[in-house]
């Protein structure tokens, strides 16, 4: 039988996963990304929280939780699969979750959405399967002293240890570039923005064309769209309607490397002003204030325009994350003071939501509705989350090589 000619548009870990899993099942694929190697955005530039659902108690109907969840518990040995090696660089320690204050979530709220949450975790046949063995999951609510030992008390109202925990996307993204350089199957068409696709027949079962900035490419049986930035313009080029509020966000965090080993732990601020400490060696960590990384976001079916920021103005978000989220957590300002290196990065996030993080109406709090839309022979995803990517890629592989 012919091998499946398949263009998968999107190099980020949603497209390259998908990629190395369908050349691996003999398909031929075509990769393509308008940046000049795989993983350049928000593959790359991300704090990698492998979620378990534990940031979405303002979804206490569980929905989003037991959406997220199986992908998180088979991220580690489908990754390894992908990578060919064991998972390094994962945070040393559980995820403290400290509730703002502000939050859009009362601590009695929160503390029963993680006793429901827990009991589901521990009842998933694949819990020993997540990044550490979990299937005796607990969550620990700390004191008001062990809250004060982390947090400025003025700002956070309780905490809570919890079992997730997160990697340095990094270390991923480098990895995976080599997997995906080795795979003879894969074509790269790296530094190529699609503009479209185009199925001159009229139908959804192919042949189809990618029409690009550079050219019309095709014929391919399939064509499978994982971008993040303008995954919706792309579908819309078949005449594929959205049928949901959506949104498109660009975030900065900082990524820093110290001196000397730190002990700050991990912890998340939530839910509502969003601000995450990610501790993965002890001298590579992750620093973000939601309010002041959201350099650009809007509602459109395009991404809106980003605003081009000169070296003062890098330099002056860099100094107001930490100045902002070091208030709260004032650990956050000794990472500072022993930094050797620090990089304010980011890229594009795409959702099925909309409105202020701050709003407890907001339906970005709800991930329920990621996943897969296929028509024929073209693939639409909405990943969602990092973690869900490899899960959904695996499935996006099987349906189009079996």
């Amino acid at each position: 039988m012919k091998p499946r000619r398949v263009a998968v548009l999107g190099a980020g870990i949603m497209g390259s996963a998908t990629a190395l899993f369908l050349a691996r099942r003999g398909a031929q694929v075509a990769l393509y990304d308008a940046a000049a190697a795989p993983f350049s955005g928000a593959s790359r530039w991300n704090e990698g929280k492998i979620h378990l659902g534990f940031l979405y108690a303002a979804d206490p109907s569980l929905r989003t939780a037991q959406r997220v969840l199986p992908g998180g518990l088979a991220f580690r040995p489908l990754m390894e699969e992908l990578l060919g090696c064991p998972l390094r660089n994962i945070t040393e320690s559980e995820d403290t979750v400290l509730l703002h204050r502000d939050s859009v979530v009362s601590a009695a709220g929160m503390r029963t959405y993680f006793e429901s949450l827990t009991a589901l975790i521990r009842s998933h046949p694949a819990a020993g399967d997540y990044l550490v063995d979990i299937s005796d999951a607990r969550v620990t609510e700390l004191s008001e002293r062990e809250v004060g030992q982390i947090a400025d008390p003025a700002f956070v109202s309780a905490g809570f240890v919890v079992p997730e925990r997160s990697l340095s996307t990094r270390w991923v993204a480098d990895r995976f570039i080599d997997s995906l350089a080795a795979e003879k199957g894969i074509e790269s068409q790296m530094a190529t923005r699609v503009l479209g696709v185009d199925a001159r027949d009229g139908g959804m079962q192919g042949p189809f064309w990618v029409k690009t900035d550079v050219g019309t490419d095709g014929p391919y049986d399939v064509v499978v769209n994982a971008l993040w930035e303008g995954r919706p313009r792309i579908d819309a080029s078949l005449g594929i309607q959205q049928d949901h509020e959506l949104s498109h966000r660009y975030r900065l965090a900082l990524f820093i490397e110290t001196r000397q080993r730190v002990e700050t732990p991990s912890a998340v601020l939530c839910t509502g002003a969003f601000g995450d400490v990610k501790n993965y060696n002890g001298r590579e960590l992750y620093v973000s204030w939601y309010p002041t990384g959201l350099l650009a976001s809007g509602e459109a079916i395009d991404p809106p325009l980003l605003p081009q920021l000169d070296a003062s103005e890098r330099k002056a978000l860099t100094d107001d994350i930490f100045s902002q989220l070091g208030r709260i957590i004032p650990s956050v300002s000794r990472i500072e003071e022993d930094a050797t290196e620090i990089r304010l990065e980011g890229g594009w996030v795409f959702a099925r939501g909309r409105g202020d993080l701050n709003d407890p109406e907001s339906t970005l709090h709800q991930r329920d509705r990621i996943g897969i839309k296929r028509l024929g022979s073209y693939f639409s995803i909405d990943t969602g989350k990092y973690s869900v990517a490899p899960w959904l890629a695996l499935q996006v592989a099987e349906a189009i090589v079996d």
